[in-house]
């Protein structure tokens, strides 16, 4: 569990590079986007072990992978946009 913990967290950090590089303008700070990459794929890892159990070493990754990318994308901002401020902080 220990390995497929910090692989998760390795290919977190991974995809989070992959995410700066090819979508500079519109994602916040790196600090942010390496954080959610790392947890999502942690937590990925996390729930892709407790839904099949020990012994599948392809799928934990697999799953670390899917949902890191999946809460990377939650950070992708429009082209173009500034950001939005709401009413009341007007």
């Amino acid at each position: 569990m220990l390995w497929e913990s910090v692989s998760s967290v390795v290919l977190g950090l991974a995809l989070s590079w992959a995410a700066l590089h090819y979508l500079p303008g519109r994602l916040p700070s790196s600090r942010v986007v390496f954080v959610t990459g790392a947890l999502g794929a942690l937590f990925g890892a996390y729930l892709t072990h407790s839904t099949l159990g020990s012994g599948h070493v392809l799928a934990t990754p697999t799953g670390a992978v899917l949902v890191g990318a999946v809460t990377l994308s939650l950070l992708i901002r429009p082209r173009g946009s500034r950001p939005v401020r709401s009413a009341a902080a007007q």
